[in-house]
């Protein structure tokens, strides 16, 4: 029950937070999409799954006991932690360092989950940075890199 009237209550917000975010205009047209494409997106899966949780036949009741209240509580501090770290470390560092830490968090074994987060930062970076063309901050490899 707690379940599906967290998602009502999450998927109001969704709707609530994609009206606004309608309105981002950028000052100058430096995107073909537009600065409101990755919110709505994000809004878009984000109320889809609440709208999941809603009409989900059959869900079972789940409890919070404290592993798993602690599993989540640290689960936001990593994220806290790389967002914070992002633009000092810059992305590479920042999204290896949080992809072990989550790995790790979730029961990984630790050799796989370095070589993923190792993977994980240098792709996405890749991805993002030479295919997609979005900068991103290289923190502190960016003594390694020729300008």
């Amino acid at each position: 029950m707690y379940v599906r009237l967290f998602s009502a209550i999450w998927l109001l917000l969704c709707a609530w937070l994609a009206v606004l975010a309608w309105g981002f205009q950028a000052p100058f047209a430096y995107d073909p999409v537009g600065p409101r494409a990755y919110p709505l997106l994000l809004l878009a899966l984000m109320g889809a799954g609440s709208l999941w949780l809603i009409i989900k036949p059959g869900m079972l009741e789940q409890r919070l006991d404290i592993p798993v209240a602690m599993r989540s509580a640290l689960c936001v501090v990593v994220l806290l932690a790389y967002a914070l770290t992002f633009e000092l470390l810059g992305f590479v560092i920042s999204t290896a360092l949080a992809t072990f830490a989550l790995g790790l968090l979730f029961t990984g074994r630790p050799v796989p989950c370095a070589i993923s987060a190792v993977l994980m930062g240098v792709l996405l970076y890749s991805l993002f940075d030479l295919l997609l063309d979005v900068p991103l901050p290289l923190g502190l490899l960016d003594a390694f890199v020729e300008s």
